[in-house]
């Protein structure tokens, strides 16, 4: 029997029970379209969270308080209170290949102006950070020099603390009021959209840093320093001279361990790719139970239309078909029910990646390589389930066939 005849016997014999042949289906479209969702969410997830590390600023190094030992005890993270602004004026002077510099403090704070207020992020910077984060300005000036010499009470709203406290107001030039001391909005930032992790970036004020530390929240050392490389090959040469620095500085033996952490955009960006692959193949891998679900559902209805059609298969035995033209027709009506049920899933994907982009923020990105996999798992669950009930129909007696009722 040619490919040809089989395929068409096997369509017919689908076509005859529809709505059967669609519920066996059902199971693998909502696996196919289930596994493709999934994958798209985690590919715009870590595409978005590239973007937002891209967006933070090209070969910047960022130089973090850490954990000190006492006693044989190791405290947390950020537990260090070493990291000063004297470290920040050090680094600047003793490394030359660095462009910006910027000593960092980071509070949360309520911003009250008039009957509105937002708590918020209250980040403490010098005129470098703007160059560092690469952050345009959308009206107004940024912070100055003279602004961190004199530890003058002004700040730079972030998008969504101007949309909050000042829906039809020009924010620049008003009064705000920061742990209830009077600042004056001189800018306003350029949105730079949802974050992909942690809170969004658009979320924040910015203020001197000498006055977030002696006028706002009275510091003594800061939380971090951002600086900004001049290219990327030298961004490893400036981390290793920033580290000989701050451990100079600190007076650290050769026994001890640093109690700074020095980091690149490198770095980060690596550690996000790899979380986000992790997450992506959790997502695709419980999506794909779906799928097995499916492929239980094909065997099932199989065994049925075998136990259905014995009479049938009796029939076309006597008349000279083989064992083999028999397994080969029922495992193309398995494949054909996987197949159209893997199109129909991928057609059903597209729906819910356009909802979703729809009705909610989640970034969806689909796949050629998500596509082509879930088409063949379908096809191979089609494959692997559909062949028990194939075997059993190829092996039966046709003369108990043809006496079946």
């Amino acid at each position: 029997m040619s490919w040809f005849m089989i395929f068409r016997i096997a369509g017919k014999a689908l076509l005859r029970n529809k709505m059967r042949s669609f519920l066996t289906m059902l199971g693998i479209i909502i696996g196919v379209a289930t596994v493709i969702t999934m994958l798209a969410l985690g590919t715009g997830t870590q595409s978005q969270i590239q973007s937002n590390i891209a967006s933070l600023g090209t070969n910047t190094i960022t130089i973090s308080a850490w954990s000190v030992r006492q006693g044989g005890a190791r405290s947390g993270a950020y537990s260090s209170s070493r990291l000063t602004i004297d470290d920040a004026q050090a680094i600047a002077r003793s490394v030359p290949n660095l462009t910006s510099v910027s000593p960092i403090t980071q509070n949360t704070a309520q911003i009250i102006y008039q009957e509105e207020n937002w708590s918020t992020s209250v980040v403490g910077c010098s005129e470098d950070y703007q160059i560092i984060r690469n952050w345009e300005l959308a009206r107004g000036r940024f912070i100055t020099e003279e602004d961190v010499r004199g530890r003058v009470k002004v700040c730079v709203l972030g998008a969504t603390v101007a949309d909050e406290l000042f829906p039809n107001v020009n924010p620049v030039g008003q009064t705000v009021r920061i742990n209830r001391t009077p600042v004056r909005v001189i800018g306003l930032l350029v949105a730079k959209g949802e974050g992909g992790f942690g809170p969004s970036q658009d979320d924040t004020v910015l203020v001197p840093y000498t006055t977030a530390m002696y006028r706002l929240f009275k510091l003594r050392n800061i939380r971090n320093i951002q600086c900004s490389a001049d290219s990327e090959e030298n961004v490893q040469p400036c981390v290793d001279e920033i580290t000989e620095i701050l451990r100079i500085r600190h007076r650290l033996r050769d026994d001890q361990e640093d109690d700074f952490r020095v980091r690149t955009q490198a770095e980060l960006s690596q550690m996000m790719a790899e979380s986000t692959q992790t997450f992506t193949l959790f997502l695709g891998g419980i999506a794909s139970i779906s799928l097995l679900v499916g492929g239980i559902g094909i065997m099932n209805i199989m065994l049925v239309s075998v136990t259905e059609r014995i009479r049938e298969i009796g029939i076309r035995m006597a008349l000279g078909a083989k064992g083999d033209d028999i397994l080969r027709q029922f495992l193309v009506e398995s494949l054909m029910l996987s197949l159209v049920g893997g199109a129909l899933g991928i057609s059903l994907s597209f729906v819910f990646t356009l909802l979703a982009a729809h009705f909610t923020t989640m970034s969806m990105q689909i796949s050629l390589f998500s596509i082509i996999m879930a088409f063949v798992f379908s096809a191979s669950v089609g494959v692997f389930f559909g062949l028990y009930p194939a075997m059993q129909a190829s092996k039966l007696d046709p003369i108990q066939a043809l006496r079946h009722e």
